[in-house]
């Protein structure tokens, strides 16, 4: 092993079979911080060899990565041989939810970390729900989880629902100026519930205008990201009032979003794209291997962003904005557009850790 290898933080996939865990497969590889080191999965995928287990259902262009096909997939239940082998795990299971925030903390008190793309965990008022860019010091609550949970080093932290991440980022450089009332409708790709156009042919040349409880985080997430750490846990923010209707649109990646907001003190369509333009946060201050810079990239051209064309900006992990105009019943209406699987899911993940690295909260065992 090099020694660039060895200072590296040995990383654990928890269903990584699934669509998401194969994001997470790939966007590791290669990674300058963090090594695959585990890859586990339902009793069904275990022990057998990942490139086996996964077989035709691999759905990322260029392959399965080569450091990661050989590796023997283990049972995500066996917290301890799974701990064993590991600084921290990203989880993106596929079970009831009761189930899942019960292994999560099993992690967690295992002392292996876990940053996960699941939504157990999303409510639970001392776990940060990050967007790295937005409420970065929210990580502050993890030490009274700690206390909690009894653990020196293990912790649980989620990333949002993929829905809201492309109109947050849009809206959180805004705040100063008093946002009241959102609405928002969002076209949401098939990958979002771990589909491809062969496993799920009914979505070809259809839109289905309802996804399960989508609407609902939607229009609730944003208020803790919004929130504030007080005595040990997250408050929520009370304002602005969030209306939200998702749509299942016939494409592969992507949510773009439709975007009505109206302010206390509204803003000049300059200032807003000043507001847009001049936005960083903590990753790109940190030089975060995945950041993006820019994070936000405003279009003047009316036919932008699209998503077969904009949704891989910064490798995915950037958020593209356009058509800004006023609106007759809001002040602003503006579309935005995220990679649902990268930014929105793993790659949202990844960066979260990143984050957490470069801040302390993750180190090697």
């Amino acid at each position: 092993m090099t020694r660039l290898m060895a200072s590296k933080l040995r990383v654990g996939v928890l269903g990584a079979t699934g669509m998401v865990g194969q994001r997470f497969v790939s966007l590791l590889a290669n990674h300058p911080w963090f090594e695959l080191a585990v890859v586990a999965a339902s009793p069904a995928s275990a022990g057998k060899a990942y490139s086996q287990a996964v077989g035709a259902r691999w759905t990322l262009g260029g392959g399965i990565p080569s450091g990661a096909a050989a590796l023997t997939v283990q049972d995500a239940s066996d917290v301890a041989r799974v701990s064993d082998g590991v600084d921290f795990v990203f989880c993106a299971v596929d079970m009831p939810k009761d189930a899942t925030a019960k292994l999560e903390e099993d992690y967690a008190r295992s002392e292996t970390p876990v940053v996960s793309n699941n939504s157990a965990h999303r409510w639970t008022p001392d776990v940060p729900m990050l967007i790295p860019e937005i409420n970065d010091g929210h990580a502050a609550v993890i030490e009274a989880q700690r206390r909690r949970l009894g653990t020196k080093r293990g912790f649980v932290t989620v990333k949002p629902n993929c829905s809201i991440q492309s109109y947050v980022p849009a809206i959180h450089p805004l705040l100063h100026f008093g946002p009241t009332r959102l609405a928002v409708c969002t076209y949401q790709a098939i990958s979002g519930a771990g589909k491809t156009f062969e496993t799920w042919p009914e979505m070809v040349d259809n839109v289905i205008p309802f996804i399960k409880g989508e609407e609902e985080k939607s229009e609730q997430e944003p208020l803790k990201i919004w929130g504030h750490v007080n005595d040990g846990h997250i408050v929520n923010a009370t304002a602005p009032v969030i209306t939200a209707q998702c749509i299942r649109v016939p494409v592969s990646d992507g949510h773009l979003a439709a975007v009505f907001v109206a302010f206390e003190k509204k803003p000049s369509r300059e200032e807003i794209l000043t507001a847009w333009r001049s936005f960083s946060g903590k990753p790109q201050a940190l030089k975060l291997p995945s950041a993006p810079n820019p994070f936000l990239t405003y279009f003047e051209d009316e036919t932008r962003p699209q998503t077969k064309l904009d949704r891989d900006a910064g490798h995915g992990q950037a958020v593209s904005i356009g058509r800004l105009r006023p609106d007759a019943v809001f002040d602003w209406r503006f579309v935005a557009l995220s990679h649902n699987t990268v930014r929105g899911a793993a790659g949202g993940a990844v960066l979260t850790a990143e984050l957490l690295k470069a801040e302390g909260f993750l180190s090697s065992k």
